[in-house]
């Protein structure tokens, strides 16, 4: 992995490819390693870049002042510090949320939007007795052992259908999870996120990506993201979940490389 120091913090990240920049932004629990299969997948015809948010793999915890606007700012120091101009942004669950307060606070630095498994943040998509059920048991979730968090994130993130190794491999990301990094993620308002004020405003080409059976962001979800953004299109993946970047690479990177390449030309 490369390292850079934004804002004082040490960012991780995963760098392959030439081309077009493409910036990959994981989910809250898992890291970089995620995206293996789009460095693997997608280097022959963009520069792919997969960072590891703070508070997340090889990156540095943040500070207690960090907010959901902190995280956005560091995303746009990062991509200023590597030089990816106007980067696609690809963004998956949090990271989608992630990639709309960018687009919030910084319009004209994404060239496009890639949202996967999304949300308008979890008070923008979900009803409030659920994100508080939510919160409230990743508060719990922290406080158990590796082995324990990995057991109780995982039947939300792939099928039952997902191959052993992949199971095995999603438990490894989630069993390095850092504790003081998820809870600076629920003290930063990731439960309270709402962007669906975003939504109408985004005018760059965005493409949305969901999992026929992701339980987390479930369809009625990607429904009301396809509604509110103009112009969006929506794809479906057949028989994946939450994580069809590892479930379904193939579709996945098929799609990613299709929109881009409608756009770019």
């Amino acid at each position: 992995m490369d390292q850079v120091e934004v804002g004082g913090l040490g960012i991780a990240y995963r760098r392959a490819g030439t081309g077009p920049p493409l910036v990959l932004l994981h989910g809250g629990p898992l890291d970089s390693r995620e995206f293996r299969r789009q460095l693997d997948g997608l280097a022959d015809d963009f520069t792919v870049v997969a960072w590891d948010m703070p508070g997340c793999g090889g990156s540095a915890d943040p500070p207690e002042h960090f907010r959901t606007r902190d995280y956005a700012d560091c995303l746009a120091a990062f991509i200023e510090a590597l030089e990816l101009d106007r980067p696609h942004v690809l963004g998956l669950s949090f990271g989608s949320g992630l990639a709309l307060e960018l687009y919030r606070s910084y319009p004209a630095l994404p060239r496009t939007l890639i949202l996967a498994s999304a949300y308008a943040g979890w008070a923008g998509s979900l009803p409030p007795d659920v994100a508080e059920q939510r919160k409230q048991r990743m508060l719990r979730t922290i406080e158990l052992p590796p082995d324990g968090f990995a057991r109780e994130f995982l039947p939300t993130l792939l099928t039952e259908a997902a191959p052993a190794p992949l199971t095995d491999e999603v438990t490894a990301i989630l069993s390095d999870f850092h504790p003081d990094g998820q809870r600076a993620l629920l003290r930063a308002g990731f439960a309270e996120h709402d962007v669906r004020d975003v939504l109408p405003g985004i005018s760059v080409p965005t493409l949305l990506l969901y999992g026929d059976e992701d339980v987390r962001s479930p369809m009625e979800v990607a429904d009301k993201m396809r509604a509110s953004i103009p112009g969006s299109t929506l794809v479906v993946i057949p028989g994946v979940g939450h994580l069809p970047d590892m479930e379904a690479p193939e579709r996945f990177n098929a799609e990613v490389r299709s929109f881009l390449k409608s756009v770019q030309n």
